[in-house]
């Protein structure tokens, strides 16, 4: 069955007018031709929709059900025509968007920079803070929406979020370190090894907590704000560390490589997504900057 979207306007018309004749007069065609279309959408849909008398044309039970739908598929069409008519390059406005300083440097990157080559006019601010400061931007609807770690979100009667990517947490390690023998590293089997401690975005909490289920307080001998600090750090043998795969990379700045290997225990992933307040009515700019982060993260995937 392939229905003919010039029929389906042909049948609104005539069930609309209830007669062939004033359908044809209000849309400029032979009465023949709309016979010929509402027979054959009728063939297509295997059902009547007219009963046909001498005063004209009514439609029946299977005529008003599709009548519904009738309206509905042209509504999607006109839909589809207007958002395809629409050029991103001309479209303007402002977005306003908060980040947390994670994100900024390993996700928020590459999604603006797609962002902007689709929106070349709009003009974007961000605004880098802590998260529970950007949630209390978003109620505040001083922010359109924000991009971090929607795992961490507290408010969330308030704010409506999505993950687009999950990050599993593994043990990174320098080169030729005894544990590398291991195919997978338990918190008990590294018990007494040095940690470097990333001060980003809650992952202190996050691994800690981790530690005290497994019965260990880990042996934190360096707190640092910089992923290329705790990265040179583990390369460089002063520490091995726990963090989301998302920041690994396999050398320093310096040129040391570094090594990662998988948990044995279970820490749920560091989940990187976008979030805005629960109810608000969204900008353009806003649903479109929703769009092209699925579009990135699906990409990425």
């Amino acid at each position: 069955m392939a229905l003919s979207l010039k029929n389906i306007r042909y049948f609104i018309a005539v069930a609309e007018a209830e007669s062939i004749t004033g359908a044809a007069h209000e849309l400029n065609v032979s009465q023949s031709v709309l016979t010929e279309a509402i027979k054959a959408l009728e063939t297509d849909l295997a059902a009547s929709l007219f009963q046909r008398h001498a005063r004209g044309m009514v439609l029946t039970h299977a005529g008003h059900q599709f009548l519904s739908h009738a309206h509905q598929i042209l509504g999607c069409v006109r839909n589809a025509q207007q958002a395809l008519s629409a050029r991103p390059d001309t479209m303007t406005g402002e977005l306003n968007i908060g980040v947390t300083s994670l994100v900024t440097g390993y996700f928020l990157p590459y999604l603006l920079g797609r962002y902007r080559r689709t929106f070349p006019k709009v003009n974007i601010k961000v605004f880098e803070d802590q998260r529970d400061y950007i949630e209390h931007l978003l109620v505040n609807g001083e922010l359109d929406a924000a991009v971090l770690i929607v795992s961490n979100l507290q408010n969330r009667q308030a704010i409506e979020s999505e993950a687009l990517m999950a990050s599993p947490y593994r043990l990174w390690l320098p080169t030729h370190h005894p544990l590398l023998e291991l195919g997978s590293i338990s918190i008990d089997e590294m018990a007494n090894e040095p940690l470097v401690m990333l001060r980003l975005d809650e992952l202190e909490d996050s691994i800690s907590s981790s530690w005290r289920q497994a019965g260990h307080r880990p042996n934190v001998v360096l707190r640092t704000e910089s992923v290329e600090g705790a990265r040179s750090l583990v390369a460089s043998g002063e520490g091995l560390a726990i963090l989301p795969d998302m920041l690994y990379r396999p050398w320093s700045l310096d040129g040391d490589r570094l090594e990662v290997r998988s948990l044995q225990e279970s820490m749920p992933s560091l989940q990187v997504g976008i979030a805005w307040r629960r109810g608000s009515t969204l900008s353009e700019a806003t649903r479109n900057f929703l769009l092209i982060a699925r579009e990135h993260s699906r990409g990425r995937g």
